[in-house]
């Protein structure tokens, strides 16, 4: 695979986004592109990523992630869809040649683009028409019509991603709410000493109660998710490592032991962590 990684060895931070990939290295049937935001949509928006693809007839090429607790703007050739929070494992097969302009926003933006809560949204999507009206349809056309000339020119993939920002501004400012919620979920994925619900109620001053309501109002999830699928990203982080052992990682995250993190592992990916960590062998 080639992509514009942050870094993916030890001694070096594998990026936000790649370690929720659970990337086979063997896959190289595509690119991705990757890149944040202008300065003044950082409260709305995470990251774009750009993926392009080229399978050979009658193959696929399944891309596996461990999404991150937002919603997904994404728009291609065949689709243009708002998705919500899948709890478990999200998973996209890749066949012919193809593109994609993703939008990762940030924790605060999906209530703003779907007018309301979006507890109802957990594992599931809609076109994006169906969400934004209008607004949507429009943005799907201008991004095809970009696009259609050269999926694999860097500057159309900007141009695209520009349109989903013109797109986006209208939303700003984010409220209170808002703020708060991005300030919770990047505490809660930045700071791995994070294990309880309680940790995160005394650090934002917040009832049990109230944070359950907020979590559920704009993300459609609950505290102990956002805990739990940390310690997933990190796990598959870690198990990049080279000379890395479960003990090492069950050790790092708080587990009990090492069975508990094999059966966390497994219950989400449908891989042993053993099984994930041999796909890096031959680092």
């Amino acid at each position: 695979m080639k992509s514009d990684r942050s870094g993916d060895r030890a001694g070096t931070r594998v990026d936000d986004v790649e370690r929720a990939h659970l990337v086979d290295p063997a896959d190289t049937s595509f690119t991705i592109g990757r890149w944040a935001p202008s300065p003044d949509l950082t409260d709305l928006i995470r990251r774009f990523w750009v993926p392009t693809w080229s399978v050979p007839p009658g193959g696929s090429a399944p891309q596996r992630v461990l999404q991150y607790p937002v919603c997904l703007v994404v728009v291609t050739a065949d689709y243009a869809r708002f998705y919500g929070v899948n709890t478990g494992l999200s998973e996209t097969e890749l066949t012919g040649d193809g593109w994609a302009i993703g939008t990762m926003l940030a924790p605060a933006a999906g209530a703003l683009i779907t007018g309301g809560s979006v507890a109802t949204w957990s594992d599931r999507f809609d076109d994006l028409s169906e969400v934004a009206g209008a607004a949507g349809r429009t943005l799907t056309t201008d991004i095809r019509a970009v696009m259609a000339g050269d999926p694999h020119d860097v500057g159309r993939q900007h141009e695209a991603t520009d349109l989903v920002e013109a797109w986006m501004r209208p939303l700003l400012p984010a409220d209170r709410d808002g703020l708060l919620i991005n300030a919770i979920v990047e505490f809660v994925e930045n700071d791995s000493s994070v294990t309880s619900v309680t940790q995160i109620c005394d650090r934002f001053h917040l009832t049990e109660r109230t944070l359950q309501r907020l979590t559920n109002r704009l993300l459609g999830l609950t505290p102990k998710w956002l805990i739990q699928r940390r310690r997933l990203h990190e796990a598959a982080e870690r198990l990049r490592g080279p000379e890395t052992t479960l003990a090492m990682v069950a050790a790092e995250l708080g587990y009990a032991d090492e069975a508990h993190l094999v059966r966390d592992f497994r219950t989400v990916t449908g891989m042993t962590p053993g099984q994930f960590a041999a796909r890096f062998d031959d680092r």
